[in-house]
């Protein structure tokens, strides 16, 4: 594969140019309790820009803000050839339940939050966080296609959707003529997998690029969790990412087995757990720039290293073996021999490319 942070890849069905690893700037301040302070955050942001990376990710809460106004300080001097995404819909202001959510009132005040935090007059790229199941689509879509009229964004996305409103939301802007959905943020890693049942070969139709964040699981795939860590009782109240981790359940038997998988590839290589995990991502034709979060230099320059990891075909085999899903319905009739022997018979089809 062999890749450099300015071999840019087209953002979905759009023209814009990404790096193909996007820069998280969540561990931009210290609020949570974790991350990097802003002489370590301006290293991170510095090595990313340097290397030729374009891409840098946040929101509008991510450490109360933190992350917002250091990345708008950091991007001051080369502005405009960078690649600023952004988040809305998550709770500004406890207590006040306009200040969450996916209506409009929430959005222009959110993109107005996030104009002044980031110190820019237009947002690059602008997702929709969290969906909340209340808020009509087309107020959405509307919304946003309002703000890209007025200057304010220039793309916007979907994070956290189910693939049937993506879907839907789509073909509605279309109709309408308002602005398409070009990038899609889910989860995703050789550990969480589910989005390969309807969210990426769905964006891959409709035209959106996928930016997975957690590539690395939480840091389960770096390896430096143990299987001693399956009994430990930390409940995550500390509010440090470990506890956090262990909290959510990430850390199983299940998940182990394809931790060594990836340590066997990564001895076999030379290369870090971590750089595999990410690699393998990088292969999903699907991918278009995994979201890579660090807190010291030297974690980000690891990360980097992911893009010079070349996979035999056979370990990219025993990767995707050890972390294999089951599609579900209907994705695993369509699949498997007797679906297709519903629909051809024995004759041969060759695979739309």
């Amino acid at each position: 594969m062999s890749l450099t942070l300015d071999t840019y890849r087209l953002l979905g069905r759009s023209g814009l140019r990404v790096s193909p690893l996007a820069l998280g700037a969540a561990t931009f301040g210290t609020d949570w309790g974790w991350g990097a302070e802003r002489d370590e955050a301006r290293k991170l942001f510095d090595l990313y820009v340097e290397r030729g990376g374009n891409l840098i990710d946040t929101a509008v809460t991510y450490t109360n803000g933190s992350s917002e106004r250091l990345l708008g300080e950091f991007a001051r001097e080369n502005r405009e050839n960078l690649v600023l995404a952004t988040k809305y819909t998550t709770l500004r202001r406890p207590g006040d339940p306009n200040s969450g959510g996916s209506h409009r009132k929430n959005l222009f005040a959110s993109v107005e939050s996030s104009l002044r935090q980031l110190n820019t007059d237009y947002i690059d790229l602008l997702y929709l966080h969290v969906w909340d199941f209340t808020t009509p689509v087309e107020e959405i879509l509307r919304g946003l296609d309002d703000l890209v009229r007025q200057g304010k964004v220039l793309y916007v996305g979907m994070s956290n959707v189910p693939a049937w409103q993506v879907s839907r939301m789509q073909a509605i802007a279309d109709l309408r003529g308002w602005s398409p959905l070009v990038a899609l943020q889910i989860e995703y890693s050789l550990i969480e997998r589910s989005g390969e049942r309807d969210l990426i070969p769905m964006a891959r139709e409709m035209g959106l690029g996928v930016m997975p964040y957690s590539p690395l699981a939480g840091g389960v795939l770096t390896g430096k969790y143990s299987r001693g860590d399956l009994t430990a009782t930390e409940s995550g109240a500390d509010g440090t990412r470990k506890s956090l981790t262990i909290a959510n359940g990430t850390l199983t038997e299940r998940n182990f087995a394809i931790v060594d998988v990836v340590k066997e590839v990564a001895t076999e290589l030379g290369r870090t757990p971590g750089q595999i995990g990410l690699a393998w991502t990088l292969q999903n034709p699907g991918v278009t720039a995994p979201v890579i979060g660090a807190r010291t230099p030297a974690q980000l320059e690891e990360n980097l290293g992911a893009l010079e990891v070349d996979f035999t075909a056979a370990q990219l085999a025993r990767l995707d073996e050890a972390g294999a899903i089951g599609l579900g319905v209907p994705h695993d009739l369509l699949a498997g021999a007797f679906g297709r022997t519903l629909t051809r018979g024995d004759l041969k089809v060759e695979p739309r490319r």
